[in-house]
């Protein structure tokens, strides 16, 4: 028993690191896409923001400083309380 133990700890272990490493990757994918994105916002904090919110919902950013968002349709169609597109 204590064999089989050792051996699914070490495998859920491994698990987490995998996950762990995963988590980064999409958040340095993110902040590489926001940062070209919002290159030329009047108010690049808040674009940062807001675009990083998106990408890490939807995955993905559309390419260039604005438009393209058909690019990303989920990136296109999240909107905020009020209705109005939530990501630059």
């Amino acid at each position: 028993m204590k064999p089989v133990f050792a051996a699914f700890l070490l495998v859920s272990l491994l698990l987490t690191s995998s996950f762990f490493e995963l988590t980064k990757a999409g958040s340095a994918f993110c902040d590489s896409k926001c940062g070209a994105r919002c290159a030329n916002a009047g108010v690049k904090d808040r674009c940062l923001k807001y675009c990083g919110i998106c990408c890490e919902k939807c995955k993905c950013v559309p390419s260039g400083t604005y438009g393209n968002k058909h690019e990303c349709p989920c990136y296109r169609d999240y909107k905020n309380s009020k209705g109005k597109p939530k990501c630059p």
